[in-house]
């Protein structure tokens, strides 16, 4: 028997254990305590049993089991999991074979015989039972292939989790077909990253090992798949049809040909993204038999625009006049949308960030700032001042006191203009060839007769010149000064008349009143003190404008 489990399940039979409880009693004896067998091949466990003669009536019935179920015994031969496929092999009245076939993996487990007769106590387990183990093959490549070398000659090795019989032979494939001549459990050969390899213990080719192969060209998904935003958890997943089964790098360009390496593992996990991590991305699949590296990735992180930066152009000097560009420039995916102001007040709006002055103007002079926005937000630059140089505008010029200026009198003129650099200034009298005075401000403190004139002043910078118009200031003329005193004179001298014929006229009435017989005359009369006393308080008022006061007095 134990050549014929060899044969059809390669059995390897370790030790040989009799179970009993002494001459003519109960007892168990297994042909071997280990066995391992092929995936797909058949199996017997070789059993016999020793009873007392006088209880064999007696049996209840003889069972194998590997498990309990609510207390009791699973016999096999009802149990699912084996069933078309165990046989009990009793051929004497001694015998207890197991045999199965269609060997699982799952079938790998402790195999024990037990006998029960019709008497409660009569109850035997041959314990330790047989462990049984169920293997298939597998290719191990012991080394590592160089992955700069395209052909290498590993030892390929055909192996089993548990030991098979010495004996056995092997059947060994490369790219699924059969290499006639190789028996042996190693194989040796020339590999080259395309090939794949397979073994089987030869009567069983058709539970052969899995091939061995480099890995195939990785795939790359990105999770979530949707617009991948900053801040947001996003997993780059790698995978390779490989044998053994891949490890692998994730790597990052940052340049030509420079590139950074990852975590070995088939993910890359970003839980917060930021924009730095936009880029291309690939990963490499490598066992030992080869690598293979994906193609690229590249992940577009969408962000709110980064603060901006401005700058204007030339960054000398600005001319008025000349040409000049603001530039706003801002990190942002999707790419911003700018917003030109000056001093809050929109001036342009645009996909570029560029502000174009064809012939830039004073008044263009001021603060700017720019606005970067896209669909995931907005963001202000810092103010830029735009100083506009140029040459001064014509000047104004004020005198002070606007009114006739008197001998020895004080006299202030002011020169203002606009102008970037501020100008200098120089004061200019009509018909003389040198200066007056420099300086925005030209005080007379003592003005006479030879100050009078017309006056300009000259504003300077480096841009230009401009020059005021002329201003003329004179001295108030004296002649008119006299006409003035003359005819208050003569209406003072008037008044004086006036005052003496008024009192004649009522001394006059008077004097008539008397000498006539009593009867009294009715006359008419204008009174021209009355009329002319309005004007004489008239007459005051003037005289005291010409400081003449005492004459006034004297006269009345």
């Amino acid at each position: 028997m134990s050549l014929t489990a060899a044969t059809r399940g390669f059995v390897v039979f370790l030790l040989s254990v009799q179970v009993v409880q002494g001459q003519y009693v109960w007892g168990v004896t297994y042909t071997s305590t280990e066995i391992c067998a092929v995936k797909g091949s058949t199996v017997e466990i070789g059993c016999s049993y020793t009873y007392p003669s006088r209880s064999y009536s007696s049996f209840k019935k003889e069972i194998w089991f590997t498990k309990m179920n609510n207390g009791e015994f699973v016999d096999l031969s009802s149990d699912s999991d084996y069933a078309g496929r165990v046989r009990y092999i009793y051929n004497n009245n001694k015998d207890c074979t197991l045999r199965i076939s269609d060997l699982r993996k799952s079938d790998s487990a402790e195999y024990k015989f037990r006998i029960e007769s019709m008497q409660e106590a009569l109850k035997y387990t041959g314990s330790p039972g047989v462990t049984l183990s169920v293997t298939g093959v597998m290719v191990h490549v012991p080394v590592e292939v160089q992955s700069r070398q395209r052909f290498v000659k590993p030892e390929l090795k055909c192996q089993s989790s548990c030991r098979l019989p010495d004996s056995s032979s092997y059947v060994w494939y490369e790219n699924e077909r059969v290499q006639n001549g190789r028996t042996s459990s190693s194989y040796s050969i020339y590999y080259n990253a395309g090939d794949n390899y397979s073994c089987a213990v030869n009567g069983h080719e058709n539970h052969r090992s899995p091939s061995v192969y480099a890995p195939k060209l990785p795939s790359v998904s990105v999770s979530p798949s949707a617009e991948v935003e900053e801040g947001s958890s996003v997993t780059l997943t790698c995978s390779s049809d490989a044998n053994p089964a891949a490890k692998y790098t994730w790597n990052k360009w940052i340049g030509t040909p420079i590139l950074t390496p990852f975590k070995k593992r088939p993910q890359l996990v970003f839980s917060s993204i930021h924009s730095s991590d936009s880029g291309q991305y690939y990963c490499t699949a490598q066992n030992n038999l080869g690598m293979k590296s994906s193609k690229d990735i590249f992940i577009h992180v969408k962000y709110p625009p980064k603060p901006p930066s401005v700058s204007v152009s030339p960054s000398a000097e600005i001319e008025e006049g000349s040409s000049v560009t603001l530039t706003c420039s801002s990190d942002a995916n999707p790419a911003a949308n700018y917003t030109w102001y000056k001093e809050n007040r929109k001036v342009f709006l645009g996909a570029v960030g560029s502000y174009h002055f064809t012939s830039i103007s004073s008044e263009d002079r001021g603060n700017y700032y720019c606005r970067a926005e896209n669909q995931y937000g907005e963001v202000n630059s810092t103010s830029l001042f735009v100083n506009v140089q140029y040459p001064p505008k014509p000047p104004s010029v004020s005198v002070s006191p606007s009114a006739e200026r008197e001998e020895g009198s004080s006299v202030t003129l002011t020169c203002s203009s606009d102008a970037n650099p501020a100008a200098n200034y120089t004061w200019y009298k009509e018909d003389e060839d040198s200066p007056k005075a420099s300086g925005q401000i030209f005080n007379i403190s003592d003005f006479r007769a030879e100050h009078s004139g017309s006056y300009s002043c000259g504003a300077q910078n480096k841009l230009g010149r401009s020059n005021s118009t002329l201003h003329q200031i004179i001295l108030a003329d004296k002649s008119i000064m006299i006409m003035n005193i003359t005819r208050l004179t003569l209406m003072v001298v008037m008044l004086i008349l006036l005052l003496l014929f008024c009192l004649l006229m009522r001394k006059e009435k008077a004097v008539s009143f008397n000498t006539e017989l009593n009867e009294p005359i009715e006359t008419w009369e204008l009174d021209p003190c009355s009329v002319y006393e309005n004007v004489s308080d008239l007459n005051m008022v003037s005289a005291e404008q010409t400081e003449e006061p005492e004459e006034q007095e004297d006269l009345v």
